[in-house]
């Protein structure tokens, strides 16, 4: 990764000036480097005036001596590291795990140095700009993109809430889309794994092989939708060097049409291979200076090449050759173990391996002779390009340290328990907000989950009940069916009837007109309409449907309970003759008696019955006629006679009233 360029923007430099990092207040001393390094600008400002400069001028690179500087303890340097613009590099410029003092790598330089907090942070500031340092870093390449929801689906149910419901997800999927075509624009790799829902997506996790400012995405909450940006997080605190490969390392060359170049370090670890057709002398140089200096320049032929001796020279590196032209077997078996693209990236990478095979014991005894404080690198490279002895390489470097500060180290000074157990407990607090974090976004999700359960339940009970009310319809239908089939069955039994007694009117067509004799012929028959029950209410009916008139002759089927209301009806059609079954009562008898309406039984006269109509024969009427005649004259003679007798009576009883009144 290469860093960014310190002229991009300033360089800050802090130092602490007064107070403790653990304390609420401390001062820093704080040096602007801008890039053209004419100008300077220093301040004495709080922390939380630090943060806001920083966030407001966004410098390239903040440098310091020591990291714990600027915060108490690992989680809080992690918290400070989040916190930094995404153009901003946290850069440590003593060195990684163990710092050196700051002294000592102002001087190895050549910049300047004093021990007051400002001066110090200049120093800090112009090792940053020159590239001098590690950068502090937590966070991994990897970024994730998240857009999620932005508010709750919750609400208060119905068909609201589900179009509620619905444009939030449509909203996230739409934003996802979109993020996704940024990202695919930009040519960046990444992971997609998104989270289907009821009616779009609920969220949409992208995981992105790049560092967040290198993402063409910002972190936004708007409304439906938030788009939260995370970079991933390291087990630790990680240091990378400011310019890639700044270690002292083993060069091979190939000249020819192709020049090819390998980058071995003094270990033995291919580093990287290059090879162009171009033979540019200035490329190649500027490839060899990003990834490393080079200590050690080697050939696969003897004598050295002139264009490897150039290369040698410009380096002010040592030379290696083998003591004759190394032959391609020994080549090919040498570089087994490591891939090329061509055979003279595989001779350039052989005379830096062999070269190192032939050092390799002079590496270890040098290392073996150097101190823990010093750089074993640095006395290795000096011994082997300068050809200086360790001792004197050793002397040289002690004498750079300015004596006394020899010992100076900076590090994170060690904790008492208690301060540990408070550090211990921050820690777990972390991890526990993290957790109840991640069980209340699960816990949403299953809310979220279960509302859905119940709408669909919801939804399956509205279609259960539906389709139960068209069973029912459907039933009900099919019962009306049933019933209108049966209905129009009987219809077209009732009709097949009628046919039938139409046929059988026919031939007593209207047995109540003046033309009957005609249709009677001589078969010697009467029209007889009948009356079901001597009721008022069958009198008005029959009157009503089929019509009584004089000289008809009515049929009684029931002659039984009727009053003298009822009789006197029937008297005013004034009937021929009333053919009846049973007994009339003395009131209707009377009546119809006293009207002279002739009344027989039905048994001696032969009936036909056609519904309401029937007939019957004209010499059996005329014969009850004739017997009803003779009864009714004897009835007279008899009530004459009974009224003669109760007169008489009366007389007589009036009589002996007088007779004993005088």
């Amino acid at each position: 990764m290469n860093a960014p360029s310190p002229t991009d923007g300033p360089v800050f430099g802090v130092d602490i000036q007064s107070g403790d990092a653990r304390g609420d207040a401390p001062t820093y001393a704080l040096v602007t480097l801008y890039p053209d390094e004419e100008r300077l600008e220093r301040d004495a400002v709080s922390r939380r005036k630090l943060r806001r400069l920083i966030e407001q001028q966004e410098p390239t690179r903040l440098a310091v001596d020591n990291m714990y500087e600027l915060a108490a303890d690992k989680n809080a340097l992690v918290g400070f590291l989040r916190a930094l613009p995404a153009g901003t590099d946290l850069v440590q410029v003593t060195g990684a795990n163990r710092p050196e003092p700051l002294s000592r790598v102002a001087s190895r330089h050549g910049v300047p140095y004093g021990k007051k907090p400002m001066q110090e942070a200049e120093a800090a500031a112009r090792l940053a700009h020159r590239n001098v340092g590690q950068r502090v870093t937590a966070f991994g390449d990897t970024t994730t993109v998240k857009v999620a929801r932005g508010r709750s689906t919750g609400g208060g149910g119905g068909w609201s809430e589900d179009r509620f419901t619905r444009r939030i997800h449509g909203n996230v999927r739409k934003a996802a889309r979109e993020v996704e075509s940024d990202l695919d624009d930009a040519s960046l790799e990444y992971e997609k794994e998104v989270t289907e829902k009821y009616g779009g997506l609920s969220n949409a996790i992208f995981t992105v092989e790049s560092r967040s400012e290198d993402i063409p995405v910002s972190a936004t909450r708007n409304g439906d939708v938030r788009i939260e940006i995370e970079r991933e997080r390291r087990d630790g605190i990680e240091f990378e060097p400011l310019v890639k490969r700044r270690d002292h390392v083993v060069v091979g060359i190939d000249p020819g049409t192709t020049t090819a170049a390998a980058v071995v370090g003094i270990d033995g670890t291919v580093h990287d291979l290059y090879s162009s057709r171009t033979g540019d002398t200035a490329e190649l140089t500027e490839w060899l200076i990003e990834r490393g200096r080079p200590m050690l320049v080697a050939a696969d032929v003897t004598p050295i090449p002139e264009t490897v001796e150039k290369f040698r020279r410009s380096f002010d590196a040592a030379g290696w050759v083998p003591e004759s032209d190394l032959p391609v077997d020994e080549k090919l078996h040498r570089t087994r173990e490591h891939p090329y693209e061509n055979d003279h990236e595989r001779d350039a990478l052989a005379a830096a391996l062999y070269a190192v095979d032939d050092h390799m014991d002079q590496f270890e005894r040098i290392a073996a002779k150097v101190p823990p404080q010093f750089d074993r690198e640095e006395v290795i490279a000096r011994v082997v390009s300068g050809e200086e002895s360790v001792e004197a390489v050793l002397r040289d470097l002690r004498d750079d340290d300015g004596g006394e500060e020899d010992d100076e180290e900076h590090e994170e000074r060690e904790l008492t328990d208690e301060e540990q157990r408070i550090r211990d407990l921050e820690a777990q607090v972390e991890r526990l907000k993290a957790h109840t974090d991640e069980l209340e976004e699960e816990l949403e999700e299953k809310e979220n989950e279960i509302r859905e359960y119940e709408r669909e339940l919801s939804d399956a009970r509205k279609r259960e009940r539906r389709e139960a009310r068209e069973r029912r319809e459907v039933n009900r239908l099919e019962r009306r069916a049933e019933r209108l089939e049966r209905e129009r069955d009987e219809a077209i039994a009732e009709n097949e009837e009628l046919h039938e007694k139409l046929a059988r009117l026919k031939t007593l067509w209207k047995l109540d007109h003046s033309n009957f004799s005609d249709v009677a012929g001589d078969r010697d028959l009467v029209a007889v309409k009948t009356i079901p029950q001597f009721t008022r209410d069958a009198v008005e009916r029959a009157d009503e449907e089929f019509g009584l008139a004089a000289g008809d002759v009515v049929y009684l089927r029931d002659a039984s309970g009727a009053g003298t209301s009822t009789a006197e009806r029937l008297a005013e059609t004034e009937p021929r003759l009333v053919l009846k079954n049973g007994n009339l009562s003395e009131e209707a008898d009377s009546v119809l008696f006293d009207r002279g309406i002739p009344v027989a039984p039905a048994e001696p006269v032969t009936i036909q019955e056609v519904d309401e109509l029937a007939v019957a024969r004209e010499s059996e009427v005329e014969a009850a006629v004739d017997d009803w005649e003779d009864r009714a004259e004897q009835r007279r003679r008899e009530q004459t006679e009974s009224m003669m007798d109760r007169v008489i009576s009366e007389h007589r009883a009036d009589e002996r009233l007088e007779d004993r009144g005088t």
